[in-house]
């Protein structure tokens, strides 16, 4: 048995079956980059992260793609409103999201493409819907038309017919039906521009993300994700262009996360109702908001409050508290101990397997990790010796990783300083037997000064530095 995925377009769980054997092609819709990424940003990445870390721990090669998106509305707009050239606006925040996605211990994507550097391949599209007449001209603009297409609606639902100009529909009256979109915007004084067949101008913003995935990916690909906020009409659009070109299936499967809410609204830069990331990570450390995003399914809405994020980083300090060494003095109690590790160790990795299985459901797979945690901290309670609670501590490090999870920077020692921490722990043990308490709280404060913990418990006293 293999994963099963939640698929939007067939609203179930279906098979996990890739196009090619053994290969995932996935695209994943990136951010718009006009200001500040905030912490939802950073829950998409995450989720697509743990996405691609289990499939390739399944044994799977995944090509991923996330794009930029750095020509758009949004980002002229905000250019002019501060009096900078849009493309090099967008640069500024397209660094600093690569650094974000660093910082958060996300995988780099094997590529990511900008609109701005695929505008060959998105007229080349853009020229073929017209030849195909899936597409029309207007003043040098040009639409596509969805009434061309007998399938429009079918990822989201949604009923041509019943579609009306609104909010999600842009009005104008000089395209055929409210629901066709723009696939090239002609040219405006002070905006970014190129050359086309129909003048200068820019591309639309659903084009851009098909015209990417075809360079990068090819005409079919395995997985196409992003937010629940993408469903219509951008990845609507995105089938019913792509596929009115290929003749082909787009996606396989159209995997998209809930979003994050703050105040009891969606996350939005447009809105302001927004946690930057930047000051997320000034308040605490990075697997705190992988972990905030783990324990909730990812396509669940996700509510973020600092009790939340309190909740995570003491969650985050018990699965680390497995990772402390052997208690001094440990012999080991003997066989039914360390038999009950080795089955906990691989009752974990079964649980967390079936758990991910299962349209990665994460909370499920951190319960698993939560109980190997358990199981090893009682292990270290009956006595068991460092060499035999390293096979279930080595296990949890590679569960938790294959989350994204760093686990060990905090707590493994640093082997220049054992030695001497190894003296004093000695030192300190014989001022408390000799009830020289003042002294041997001394030692405790200053290595605590030092990011040493010690922690006293019935076979003695066990250290760990961070």
């Amino acid at each position: 048995m293999g994963p099963k995925i939640f698929n939007t377009l067939s609203r179930k769980k279906e098979p996990f079956e890739t196009i090619v054997d053994g290969q995932v092609r996935m695209y994943v819709c990136g951010p718009t980059v006009y200001d500040q990424a905030h912490i939802g940003h950073a829950m998409s990445s995450i989720v697509f992260d743990v996405i691609r870390r289990y499939l390739e721990y399944r044994g799977y090669q995944v090509r991923h793609v996330m794009n930029y998106t750095d020509v758009d509305d949004k980002i002229i707009a905000r250019a002019n409103e501060l009096g900078q050239d849009p493309i090099q606006l967008a640069q500024r925040y397209v660094e600093e999201y690569e650094r974000h996605l660093h910082e958060l211990n996300i995988l780099p994507p094997g590529v990511q493409p900008r609109v701005s550097g695929e505008i060959e391949g998105i007229v080349g599209m853009v020229k073929g819907l017209l030849e195909a007449e899936h597409a029309y001209r207007v003043n040098g603009d040009v639409y596509f038309d969805v009434g061309r297409d007998p399938n429009y609606g079918k990822l989201s639902g949604r009923r041509l017919e019943e579609m009306q100009p609104g909010t999600r529909l842009e009005i104008d009256e000089r395209k055929r039906h409210p629901a066709d979109f723009a696939l090239w915007k002609s040219a405006k004084p002070g905006e970014p521009s190129w050359e086309s067949p129909w003048g200068r101008g820019r591309p639309g913003w659903h084009i851009e993300c098909s015209a990417m995935s075809l360079h990068h990916l090819g005409d079919q690909i395995d997985i196409h994700g992003g937010g629940n906020d993408l469903i219509f009409p951008h990845h609507e659009n995105e089938i019913a262009q792509t596929e009115s070109l290929t003749g082909r299936q787009f996606s396989r499967f159209w995997v998209h996360n809930g979003m994050m809410q703050l105040n009891g609204e969606t996350m939005s830069k447009s809105t302001g109702n927004m946690l930057p990331i930047s000051e997320f990570l000034q308040q605490h450390e990075a697997e705190v908001l992988r972990l905030i995003v783990l324990n909730s399914h990812y396509r669940s809405p996700l509510a973020f409050s600092s009790e939340i994020a309190e909740a995570a980083a003491k969650g985050l300090e018990r699965l680390r508290s497995a990772l402390k060494p052997a208690e001094t003095g440990s012999v080991g109690e003997g066989g039914p101990a360390e038999k009950d590790l080795a089955e906990a160790v691989a009752t974990a990795q079964a649980d967390f397997e079936a758990a991910m299985d299962d349209d990665f459901n994460t909370p499920q797979a951190l319960g698993s990790l939560y109980e190997l945690v358990r199981s090893t901290n009682l292990a270290r309670d009956r006595g068991v010796r460092q060499s035999e609670l390293q096979v279930a501590q080595q296990k949890l490090l590679e569960l938790a990783g294959v989350l994204g999870l760093r686990l060990a920077g905090r707590v493994a020692p640093d082997p220049r300083l054992a030695g001497m921490v190894e003296v004093l722990v000695e030192i300190r043990d014989e001022l408390r037997a000799a009830e020289q308490w003042e002294l041997a709280d001394r030692i405790r404060q200053r290595l605590a000064a030092q990011g040493i913990q010690l922690e006293d418990g019935k076979h003695g006293t066990s250290w760990r530095q961070g």
